[in-house]
């Protein structure tokens, strides 16, 4: 959970940032691909890292640096360049808290169980996000977006105490062979697996609109608090909707448990497929409601966190269950690289489009909304098609011991 504070700092901010640090919203959407982009590496090193060094070992060096990145990025971003590059570079340290930690989960649980374990990670996650925005939001009138990012960088640090000593007489398991050109040998044998391609491409979808919606969510409703208030303590509704954009991702953290216990019942493609389509209707229609009561709309947005990372966990547990163990981190880092290239794109085009219709001359504000959440919603819509190819493959038997 701690380590999941620095993940939405930079989006909490992201109202206060576009003015001070005098950003439009290609730049704006820049600097987020800039940390999912070094998130994307981290993740990518970090698997083959797992099966090289351990689950356990990677996950708290890769703590350290993701203590120490955090903290240099609350303390030196300035503007555009910097905040990109220093985002980048906590991006680029922060992976270690993901793909290992879900071996870790791997390792222990059974597969029975496995479902709702990944699930209840994630949550931890989701909580993390939630009190980083929420956190923020108060923070915001004492000292602005830099006490906002000091705060938010100091708990990687919190996280790697913690986990040093939870983790303590966890035993460091290694599986695959010491030769480093078998690891990376394990990449075909990944990519050969049709079942567990076609999860990575469905998580890769589903990564665009996860990724693009939680990089843009608080700034829009932040405009449309504004719009509804017109002038009048315009700061006072911003830091407003701020802090209720971080009470809507505690629905996330119910849809992370919700979705991994539903799919040890009813089967993991089933429940990738109800939370896919849910959360794509909203994509679609999200960003044309600006005009509508501001309570639906957060009604809306909580809605859309629940879903749009329900099935979060069961793609990670899914594709333990298609991958030989000693193959799992470079399945990871595979899924990393296509899952967070997808991300590292979304936020930009998502700012693009806000910045080429609002160049036009007849075109309105709500309208480059409306059509950058429907990019989000075009980019997912191939997901369900993945998830359903993979569930007729036969090897998606081995999934939730034959509950596919």
């Amino acid at each position: 959970m701690c380590f999941a504070f620095i993940f939405v700092s930079y989006s909490a901010a992201l109202p206060l940032l576009m003015s001070a640090w005098s950003m439009n919203a290609t730049q704006a959407g820049i600097v987020q691909s800039a940390w999912n982009l070094g998130f994307l590496v981290s993740l990518f090193s970090v698997g083959f890292l797992g099966d090289r060094f351990g689950a356990k070992r990677t996950y708290l060096w890769s703590g350290v640096a993701a203590a120490v990145s955090a903290v240099v990025f609350a303390v030196f971003s300035s503007g555009f360049v910097s905040g990109a590059i220093l985002y980048g570079l906590a991006g680029l340290c922060s992976g270690g808290s993901y793909t290992p930690g879900l071996t870790l989960v791997a390792e222990r649980f059974a597969p029975i169980h496995r479902g709702r374990a990944m699930g209840v990670f994630l949550a931890s996650g989701s909580l993390g996000y939630a009190l980083s925005i929420i956190l923020s939001s108060r923070l915001f009138p004492m000292g602005g977006w830099r006490l906002s990012f000091l705060v938010t960088g100091c708990m990687p640090a919190v996280g790697l105490l913690l986990s040093i000593l939870v983790l303590r007489k966890t035993p460091n398991l290694v599986h695959a062979v010491s030769d480093i050109r078998a690891i990376w040998r394990s990449i075909p044998a990944v990519i050969k697996n049709r079942a567990a391609f076609l999860s990575m491409l469905a998580y890769t979808f589903h990564n665009w609109e996860l990724l693009g919606m939680w990089a843009w969510l608080p700034a829009y409703l932040a405009y449309v608090a504004q719009a509804a208030g017109g002038a009048v303590d315009s700061a006072a509704a911003m830091e407003g909707a701020v802090l209720l954009s971080g009470v809507t991702y505690l629905t996330s953290m119910l849809g992370s448990v919700v979705g991994g216990a539903l799919s040890d019942r009813l089967g993991r493609s089933a429940s990738m497929m109800i939370f896919s389509c849910m959360s794509l209707f909203i994509s679609f229609s999200f960003g044309w409601m600006a005009g509508m009561p501001l309570v639906i709309l957060f009604a809306a947005a909580a809605v859309y966190n629940f879903s749009a990372i329900a099935d979060s966990s069961v793609y990670s547990t899914a594709l333990t269950e298609l991958v030989e163990p000693w193959h799992i981190g470079a399945a990871y880092a595979v899924r990393s690289v296509m899952g967070y290239g997808a991300g590292v794109i979304s936020p930009w085009v998502f700012g693009l489009v806000i910045d080429l219709v609002s160049a036009e001359p007849l075109a309105s504000e709500p309208l480059g909304w409306g059509l950058a959440w429907t990019c989000l919603g075009l980019g997912a819509l191939p997901g369900p098609l993945m998830i359903w190819f993979m569930r007729m493959r036969p090897e998606s038997l081995r999934m939730a011991r034959g509950r596919r």
